[in-house]
């Protein structure tokens, strides 16, 4: 997945803006009651975890396009059906389709010593029989940029930028230039791979994939990340000065075009259907561990917000509640892409608020907005009653999520519920990503959190645009 990065003291202001000539409207006093009484259900509500279960053990990894993935939008199907949502369907997403087979690395010279790798998403093959080639090493993207290419030129590049660790993840964008671009700045140079430093914060055997591109303009090289212990291994044998020579092999598949997809459910409006508040997470994942926090805590979460409003409070939402899996997420955003091109002439109209929970299942800490003037109020009103949960009211402007972030460019207002990441990266893209990383408790918090959100979203009768 990717995170946005969030600009601090940037002063959660509208873009959004209605007329003067309208006055705030007020949430009320039974509406506010109905928010407290959900803040008490989802205290002591395991759904949320039950779904992440149900998930991550009836289908497990599912990268897009898999026969898991295949797997995992019937099981969406089945669980908004099972939960009684009003109304269950599926917009295509199409993308092209890739698969990792395997991969290995050897530090052959000076000293022997095997490497934990894993390929990053969409890179090549290595020839036939692998690579064997002196590695030549940068600390940044940077000084590879800054290099001559008779210094890249027939070997294999390594670069060892480390990531931050933050409470907001805002340590991702910097170090993931790497990844993102390392490959097409070798090949550029004459290079005939590339390894990095996981982009990650962990110091576990654990290599972390994750999504790169290739421009186009240059030859296609292979691309895969080493585990971060493995890469202070390597900086550790370049500091004896010797030529390092390593053995790399990486073989991948291109499946060609897919076609997987959004799985979409809603909970009825009462007064105004076809006003939706969207809200929800990635059902794809990565194939080395489980995608438990990557983003089947998301998709778990926002899937029992809707159906414990549902269940605990007797008169439906004014507004319609509508859940969204998105598909392709973790290949380049591409179902959400995809959702707001099909939908972008309804978005300013129709969608009224939207929210993503794509960060793990960490507590939630603050909840920041990019909505009108004339609603602020109301979402001061959700921290409020957030409060008793840890939760703060953030003066920077929200993104929206990477998937919802995108609905959000159409014309939707959004807000951010952020999570606590100081050790999402530790797990994020590894074969760590399981279960038993996740704490119902902290998940109990967020359904408390979100529940508060939708439902006074769905409820209050005034405009966020």
């Amino acid at each position: 997945m990717r995170k946005p990065i969030f600009m601090a003291g940037a002063i959660a202001a509208s873009v959004f803006s209605l007329s003067p000539m309208l006055s705030a409207q007020e949430v009320s006093e039974k509406t506010i009651e109905n928010a407290k009484t959900l803040r008490a259900a989802a205290l002591r509500d395991n759904s949320a975890y039950d779904i992440l279960e149900s998930l991550t053990t009836e289908v497990g990894p599912r990268p897009a396009g898999s026969e898991a993935d295949k797997l995992a939008i019937k099981w969406g199907i089945e669980k908004f059906k099972s939960l009684g949502f009003d109304k269950v369907w599926t917009e295509p997403v199409k993308h092209t389709g890739w698969a990792r087979v395997l991969e290995s690395a050897v530090v052959k010279s000076p000293f022997v010593q095997p490497l934990q790798i894993t390929a990053l998403g969409g890179s090549v093959s290595t020839p036939e029989g692998g690579l064997d080639a002196e590695i030549v090493h940068f600390n940044s993207f940077e000084d590879l940029q800054a290099a001559e290419r008779s210094e890249v030129e027939g070997k294999i590049v390594f670069i060892s930028n480390r990531m931050a660790r933050t409470r907001d993840g805002s340590g991702y964008g910097p170090a993931n230039i790497a990844r993102r671009s390392g490959a097409d700045e070798t090949a550029r140079k004459g290079g005939l791979a590339v390894l990095i430093r996981s982009i990650g914060t962990d110091s576990h055997r654990l290599p972390h994939t994750g999504q790169m591109a290739y421009a186009g303009d240059v030859e296609k090289v292979p691309a895969a990340a080493l585990s971060n212990p493995d890469a202070d291994l390597l900086e550790r044998i370049f500091k004896r000065g010797k030529p390092v020579k390593i053995s790399l092999r990486v073989e991948t598949k291109d499946l060609g075009p897919i076609e997987t997809a959004n799985v979409i459910g809603e909970i009825t409006g009462r007064e105004k259907p076809d006003e939706v508040v969207v809200i929800g997470g990635h059902l794809d994942s990565w194939d080395l561990g489980t995608g438990a926090i990557d983003d089947g805590a998301g998709v778990a979460l926002t899937v029992a917000t809707a159906d414990l409003i549902k269940r605990t409070i007797k008169e439906r939402p004014r507004r319609t509640i509508r859940v969204i899996m998105f598909g392709a997420e973790e290949v380049g955003l591409v179902g959400a892409r995809q959702y707001a091109e099909a939908h972008k002439d309804e978005i300013p109209n129709t969608h009224i608020i939207g929210a993503e929970s794509d960060f793990g299942a960490g507590k939630i800490w603050a909840l920041a907005s990019k909505v009108s003037t004339n609603s602020q109020h109301v979402i001061d009103k959700m921290a409020q009653l957030m409060g008793p949960l840890g939760v703060i009211r953030a003066e920077v402007e929200a993104g929206g999520g990477p998937d919802v972030g995108r609905i959000g460019d159409k014309g939707m207002p959004v807000v951010d519920l952020k999570q606590d990441g100081t050790d999402y990266f530790d797990l994020h893209h590894t074969a760590d990503d399981t279960l038993d990383k996740v704490d119902p408790e902290a998940l109990r918090q967020n359904l408390a959190a979100w529940s508060i959100f939708a439902y006074i979203a769905a409820e209050w009768p005034g405009d966020f645009r």
